[in-house]
Formats: structure tokens, C-alpha cells, sequence
């Protein structure tokens, strides 16, 4: 039975004995007749509350049939006549306040009810405006501005030197896969076939990085590329007034030939981008010394940033101990890149050096911020890099790209680098590096005065810089 045919018997019925009504029938009753009224409104159904004999009852003094424009349904039990069934009748009540609608599942069957709970999940014309203005508000927050535009076609590549890597490996297997008699124009490799070399034994896990290549029985690869066929693609020139290029030329690169852990980070100056690869003691044989957590921890590379940024490079253990680390150095953790490492052949690695329940195919680079620094380019990448696997710590070389997209022209520093690693616009520091090359005359006066033992001389900046 319906609401509105409860309502219509219920101002009809003539009450000719005391119906014996329990006090939870009768509360039931009362909250439904309440719901009925704020739902309809006072115009259609009007109830108020009225002492009589010291007992507050509930009264409904106006009860307008014929303008009910709201049906709500009701279980139809009170055809029977059978007041004990009154109680279940009631508990099935359904309330509209709002948004918020419940639906009988017992008539889920009935047509009509199908379509009165259809039309009444359909959002209201108000809610379908603020919908609308809400998705177009997103649309307009998340397009990119003509800043933005100008800053990512800054950055992209324009000596057209880009090539991508066939995903048949070799030319045999790309010509047999295009069913032609010629391979595609991407990058191939080719099988070094050496006197030792068994085929049958498949490709060496290792690949190019194998430290045992010149006995290894496994098949390895070399850059299959034919140079002189190859035709780049000329890219449309973008108008020299249209590009955005940094106001501040970097300096070459700069490195100093320390210890790390005893090294006066004071005499630096402040850096807005710092990248640190420690040698964490990850409880593995490793080819290079580590540090203890406690040196880790000691480090003063608070003194090196007042706002910026910090990559921590960390693996294993080490990823927790990297956190706690930022907290003590005065960073809060700001987001996490992650290495996807792939071998020679660009394929995911599966067979790692280090792991121990599991082969490790990635590294994670916590990033920590300090600070309120400004001028960076705010997501411009994003936080996952995919690249080669070379020497053993050696990181790609992707991630200095993508530092520099987002601080163009500002100081940055690398802790724990070598040779390799030297980048311009970047002071590296490490225990493996060329002595020292400084191209700053106040840092250098500064490392004079702390280290007169070994004193370094300004390097003067190349004619063509």
C-alpha cells in the first residue's frame, strides 16, 4: 500500500473499537506520520504535538489528499484488517529527506515500484547544475596555461637524435614479425657470437653488465644500427619570441675530492635542488664501503639548504632509515620516485644482484622538501622513471633531466658522486672524483681558509661559455 492510499484509509477510516496498538506499532506509527509531514510539507499534512491527560500525543490536524505530489510506498499488509501485522507494516516505511533514499527489496519485483525508485535515483535540475559547474571549475583548474605550454616546449628535445628501441630485438626477428624483407628503422641488437658462446644455452641474465663476459657461455648483444641509413624526421621549428629559455646561464660542472662525512658543508653556500646517493649498509657484499646510520644521521645537510629540495636515493632496509634521516636533516617528505630498471635489451629486469626474498627490478628516491621554495616548474614530470641498468650504483642519467626541468638555472648539488656524474650547473661531491674544480670564486676563498693543507685554485670559465 501506498503512502498516499495509508494516508487517505487513515482519514477515513471509521473507528468503531479500540484497536490494541504496542507502544512500538504506535511509535512507528508516529515517526511515519512525522516523516510524512516534513516530506509533503504543512500545506498537505500538518502534525503537532499535544498534551492531553499529562501525555504528550501526537495530533494531525490537516491532512490535504489531494495535493500530495510525492508517492512513497509502503508495505500493503493493512489491507487485512489485522492490526499484529500494523508493526511490521510500518518498520518497512520508507523516508525521502533529501538525497537520501532506501528502498524496499521485497517489491523490488513490482513494476511500479521500479519505476517510482528509478525516477527517484534521478538527480534534481539543481544538482545537475552544480554538477555542471563543478566538472567545468576541474576542466578549467586542470588546462595547462600558456605558461605551461611555453615551459614544456622549453624542454623538449630539438636535435631530433631520438630513437626508439625495436621491441623485436633483432632485425631477423623484426623482419620475420613485419613479414617483409626489411626491418623497421628503430634501434636493433645483434648476437655477439664468440668462440665460447653456446645458443643453446639462451641470453646471459646480465647481459652488457656480465662482469664474467669474456668467458661467459651465454649469449650477449651489441647495438645492431647502421647509421648512414637511417633519415631523421624534421621537426616543426617553434619561432625563437616563443620559447622560454632560463635567465640564468649554469655554471660547467664543479667537484671536490672529499670525505663526505667529515667535509665542512658550511663553506658551499646554499643549494636549491640537493641529490644524495649514500652507500647505506644494506647488509650485503658490496664493491664500495658503506656508512653506518649513525654517520648517515650526523651528516650536517641541514646547513646546505634553507628551501628546496632533497632526492634521497634508498633500497631495502634503507627506505625506512631514509625517512627518519629527512625528518632529523629538517625535510618533510614530499613525494617518491621510482627507477623501473631494465637491461640491455630494454626489457624488465628479473634477475637482479640484490634482493633477498625478492629480485629488486626498481629503486625508490625519496624526495623531501624544506621550506617554502619558489620558481620551480611544478608537475612538468611525473614520478616514475623508466631506464638502463649500467654499473653498479650508477643511477640514469633521466633523473638529472628531469631535476633540471624543475629548478632551471639554480644551484644543485650531488652528494656521494663520481666522475660520471658531474653535470653543469651541478657541485659533486664525493671520495672517487679528480681532485677539485671550482668555478666560484667565493667558494673557493672559503675552502682555502678551512682546508689550507690543500688549497685549491679558481678555475677560470671556458672562452665559449
Amino acid at each position: 500500500m501506498s503512502s498516499y492510499e495509508l494516508l487517505k484509509r487513515l482519514a477515513s477510516w471509521q473507528i468503531t473499537r479500540t484497536i490494541p496498538f504496542t507502544k512500538k506499532s504506535l511509535n512507528n506509527l508516529e515517526n511515519a506520520l512525522r516523516t510524512l509531514s516534513k516530506t509533503w510539507g504543512p500545506n498537505v499534512m500538518l502534525v503537532k504535538e499535544k498534551q492531553i491527560n499529562k501525555h504528550n500525543k501526537l495530533m494531525v490536524e490537516k491532512v490535504e489528499i489531494e495535493k500530495l505530489s510525492v508517492v512513497n510506498v509502503l508495505e500493503s499488509s493493512l489491507e487485512l484488517n489485522d492490526p499484529s501485522l500494523l508493526d511490521k507494516s510500518l518498520q518497512m516505511t520508507i523516508s525521502v529527506n533529501g538525497n537520501k533514499k532506501r528502498k524496499i527489496e521485497e517489491l523490488t519485483d513490482d513494476t511500479a515500484l521500479k519505476e517510482i525508485n528509478e525516477l527517484l535515483d534521478k538527480p534534481s535540475f539543481k544538482e545537475v547544475e552544480e554538477n555542471k559547474s563543478l566538472y567545468d571549475l576541474c576542466v578549467m583548474l586542470n588546462k595547462r596555461s600558456s605558461k605551461d605550454k611555453l615551459i614544456v616546449e622549453m624542454f623538449r628535445s630539438t636535435n631530433n637524435s631520438f630513437r626508439e628501441f625495436c621491441v623485436y630485438g633483432t632485425k631477423a626477428d623484426c623482419r620475420k614479425h613485419r613479414t617483409t624483407t626489411r626491418a623497421c628503422n628503430r634501434l636493433h641488437f645483434k648476437p655477439m657470437l664468440r668462440p665460447h658462446t653456446e645458443l643453446e644455452l639462451g641470453d646471459c641474465s646480465y647481459l652488457n653488465t656480465c662482469h664474467r663476459m669474456d668467458t661467459c657461455k651465454y649469449v650477449h648483444y651489441e647495438l645492431d644500427d647502421d647509421e648512414k641509413n637511417w633519415i631523421y624526421k624534421k621537426r616543426r621549428q617553434i619561432p625563437p619570441g616563443v620559447v622560454f629559455t632560463p635567465p640564468t646561464k649554469v655554471r660547467p660542472p664543479q667537484w671536490i675530492n672529499c670525505d663526505v662525512r667529515k667535509f665542512d658543508f658550511s663553506i658551499l653556500g646554499k643549494f636549491t635542488v640537493i641529490m644524495a646517493d649514500p652507500p647505506w649498509d644494506i647488509h650485503m657484499t658490496l664493491p664500495y664501503g658503506t656508512m653506518t646510520d649513525d654517520e648517515m644521521k650526523a651528516m650536517a645537510i641541514a646547513d646546505l639548504q634553507d628551501d628546496g629540495l632533497i632526492f634521497l636515493w634508498v633500497t631495502g632496509r634503507a627506505m625506512e632509515l631514509g625517512r627518519e634521516c629527512l625528518s632529523i636533516w629538517g625535510y618533510d617528505r614530499a613525494d617518491e620516485l621510482v627507477w623501473i630498471k631494465t637491461n640491455q635489451l630494454q626489457r624488465l629486469i628479473r634477475t637482479g644482484r640484490t634482493g633477498h626474498w625478492l629480485n629488486h627490478s626498481k629503486e625508490h628516491c625519496l624526495v623531501g622538501i624544506k621550506g617554502n621554495p619558489e620558481g620551480l616548474n611544478w608537475g612538468l614530470d611525473c614520478d616514475v622513471l623508466v631506464g638502463e641498468v649500467r654499473e653498479t650504483s650508477r643511477k640514469p642519467d633521466e633523473v638529472y633531466g628531469l631535476i633540471d626541468r624543475l629548478a632551471p638555472g639554480t644551484r644543485k648539488l650531488e652528494i656521494f658522486g663520481r666522475q660520471h656524474n658531474t653535470r653543469p650547473g651541478w657541485m659533486t661531491l664525493g671520495n672517487q672524483l679528480d681532485d677539485v674544480r671550482l668555478y666560484e670564486s667565493d667558494v673557493v676563498t672559503l675552502y682555502n681558509e678551512r682546508y689550507p693543507e690543500k688549497p685549491c685554485q679558481l678555475t677560470p670559465l671556458p672562452t665559449d661559455w
